[in-house]
């Protein structure tokens, strides 16, 4: 069985589509008691928890949930969640191009929190008087039909975002490069998003090169640059993410799973997993 990838029509609010939701935690967990399941979505997700206690698991790694936590996530990745019986809070949900309608869109792809360098979670210490406020005054706009109410709620959530963007600690400046390409930043998110795409199907780093129009060596040093890791090493841990949430969050066999990675067999993905992780996907399936 394949795992669920959810979409905002995934969950009602109203009539009509909105590239956005909105709803209180326990209300959200109630209407869909699916979501604590283990899935992935096509959207952007915020959650703030304001009582109740638990742990929210993205991507394999399970983080405490308390009041206070916060946590961020972007699409394709994995997540499930305990909850306590009393947990409450806030859940935001928002497609890529409700942001992007207003704002610039490198802002969006360059907050820490969804960057995969850094950690999809914050805990903020009592009394939290930033984001709650917020996400409140967010609530109360959403909860009756308004003018120009799409650009209320995306000013809020610009403003939460960039306030929990505050909660990171700034990466160090990088040094200065002779000659850098202008467009080093876009081309390593456009490289991302083919990577998204292409992953089952190419592992080759030539092939990302050439739908970039640059050469290999090329992109392997603008991805050690500024990532710390060549193109090769992020095209194989995109593999090993999607090969590790499939053994771990769905029922395939491994030659399924190896067959849905574009694997020639199951022996041959068998290989690669255990020479790169160090132990067979037999063995990863294995409970601890």
């Amino acid at each position: 069985m394949s795992l669920p990838v959810l979409t905002l029509q995934s969950f009602p609010q109203g009539p009509g589509r909105r590239p956005w939701y909105l709803e209180r935690l326990e209300r959200h967990v109630a209407n869909f008691p699916g979501v604590s399941q283990a899935h992935a979505h096509d959207f952007y997700l915020l959650l703030y928890v304001t009582q109740g206690q638990g742990t929210h698991t993205i991507d394999l790694v399970s983080y405490p949930l308390a009041p206070g936590s916060v946590f961020f996530m972007t699409p394709g990745q994995v997540h499930h969640w305990q909850l306590s019986d009393d947990a409450q809070g806030y859940v935001v949900l928002f497609e890529a191009d409700f942001y992007l309608f207003r704002y610039p869109g490198g802002r969006l792809f360059e907050y820490p929190f969804f960057d995969h360098r850094h950690a999809p979670a914050l805990q903020l210490p009592a009394p939290e008087t930033e984001l709650l406020p917020l996400l409140q005054r967010m609530w109360q706009e959403a909860a009756a039909p308004a003018p120009h109410q799409d650009e209320v709620v995306r000013s809020y959530l610009h403003l939460c975002l960039e306030l929990a963007a505050r909660h990171y600690p700034p990466d160090a400046p990088a040094a200065p490069i002779p000659d850098e390409p202008r467009h080093a930043q876009q081309l390593l998110r456009e490289f991302g998003s083919l990577l998204n795409q292409h992953f089952r199907q190419q592992r080759e780093v030539q092939h990302y090169a050439d739908l970039l129009h640059v050469s290999p060596n090329h992109l392997n040093a603008l991805c050690r640059r500024h990532l710390g890791k060549t193109a090769s090493a992020l095209v194989q841990e995109r593999v090993l993410l999607e090969a590790r949430r499939l053994l771990h969050h769905s029922s395939a066999t491994v030659a399924q799973v190896a067959d849905a990675l574009g694997f020639e067999d199951a022996s041959y993905f068998g290989r690669y997993f255990r020479r790169h992780t160090g132990c067979t996907p037999e063995a990863f399936r294995q409970p601890a």
